[in-house]
């Protein structure tokens, strides 16, 4: 822990631009936040556009394209209203054919949105109350809690990013994800905080940045074990895994090697930030 600045530095020029895409470009919601509707159609016409035209007063977007298929959102509409644009291309292509179809009202999306930050909110706090009490010390909730917003930030940016450059979109999944890491990194951090508070007892008068240091030495290999194991499982799903949780898996991947690196190199370090500011001020 003689780096502690190289380790913020580190963690500031990964937070940093999230946080400018996040700012300036926000998210790009998936159906289920927006609300509007989705459709699937079975497709033989060479271009999708003409099947674009065919809802052009819906205002369409092309999500998915194949050979065999065409995904696109448009509008809330009714499937009534979706079969007769697509009954305008029988003459030319008799074999087209909806065969899915998802709608979702824009107040259900609006709902979805509060539920979910209610969820956030909710966790962060009783994550905060739960490792207060359970190390008798203010001070690691606090760190945890910090290094767990540096997690989520991280994730959040990343997926503003990819929103914004390659398209993706967060869904329901994206939040499942969140809300999955932040348990995933607040469990690393309290087998590094309760190393540190077992050192403590044993070693009275000891330097607290020495017991940080041994405690990290001590649960490096454990963590870094833990982790492997599931971002190998997580790069399998995201390689030969579904389209439907490709980017689910990948929201995990990027969660977990974060979570990795902020229970050794955010929340130990902010503990030895927080132990010399109160040291200074006694």
């Amino acid at each position: 822990m003689k780096h502690l600045s190289i380790y913020f530095l580190i963690s500031s020029l990964i937070i940093v631009p999230g946080i400018y895409s996040l700012v300036r470009y926000g998210f790009k919601p998936s159906i289920e936040f927006t609300g509007g509707t989705r459709l699937t159609i079975e497709n033989t016409i060479s271009s999708p556009d003409i099947i674009l035209q065919s809802f052009e007063e819906y205002t369409p977007s092309l999500e998915d394209s194949t050979p065999n298929s065409v995904t696109l959102k448009t509008k809330n509409i009714s499937q009534d209203t979706a079969q007769k644009a697509i009954d305008t291309l029988k003459k030319d292509n008799p074999e087209i054919k909806i065969t899915g179809f998802e709608s979702i009202g824009a107040a259900l999306g609006k709902e979805t949105i509060k539920k979910t930050i209610s969820a956030l909110i909710i966790a962060s706090v009783m994550l905060l109350l739960y490792i207060s009490f359970a190390f008798k010390q203010l001070k690691y909730g606090v760190c945890a809690l910090i290094a767990m917003f540096h997690d989520t930030i991280v994730l959040l940016g990343s997926f503003s990013l990819l929103g914004h450059f390659f398209g993706v979109e967060i869904d329901l999944l994206f939040v499942t994800a969140v809300l999955t890491i932040l348990s995933f990194s607040v469990h690393d951090t309290i087998v590094v905080f309760d190393r540190i508070r077992e050192l403590s007892h044993k070693n009275k008068g000891i330097e607290y940045v020495t017991l940080v240091n041994q405690a990290v030495t001590e649960t490096m290999v454990r963590s870094l074990n833990n982790s492997l194991t599931i971002i190998f499982m997580l790069i399998a799903l995201f390689l030969i895994g579904g389209e439907t949780t490709k980017f689910f898996s990948l929201a995990l991947l990027i969660g977990t090697v974060t979570g990795t690196y902020s229970s050794t190199f955010t929340a130990a370090p902010l503990l030895i930030v927080w132990n010399n500011i109160f040291a200074k001020n006694r």
